[in-house]
């Protein structure tokens, strides 16, 4: 087993969870069970994910619950995308957010490749 805590990946995915957390509170509240709470739950699950597969007994599971973080890594870049689009976000606050969990991917991508 691993210390989560102690990932870099997983450190990174927990800063871009909180900031998407603080720049989310600006979204309309008809979002509030739409679009905010998605992207909040996309963000939140690639944290989740990381720690779960830290809890696991195996490499291989481990590459698992990985893949499963860069999956939602990946779904939480197009949400960031449709916030900045639909008006809710502005530019460079969506750069910002978008280098953000871009290197979060990177990161999970080289990990999942050393595990394997």
């Amino acid at each position: 087993m691993r210390d989560f805590k102690a990932l870099t990946v997983w450190q990174k995915a927990h800063e871009l969870a909180l900031d998407i957390y603080r720049h989310t509170r600006e979204f309309p509240t008809d979002e509030r069970f739409g679009l905010t709470a998605h992207l909040r739950k996309t963000a939140t699950s690639i944290g989740s994910n990381i720690a779960e597969g830290c809890g696991r007994d195996s490499d291989r599971e481990m590459a698992r619950f990985l893949s499963m973080a860069a999956g939602s890594a990946s779904e939480t870049e197009y949400q960031l995308r449709l916030a900045r689009d639909l008006g809710y976000l502005p530019h460079q606050t969506h750069e910002n957010l978008d280098m953000q969990v871009n290197e979060v991917k990177r990161m999970l991508n080289s990990f999942i490749q050393k595990l394997r």
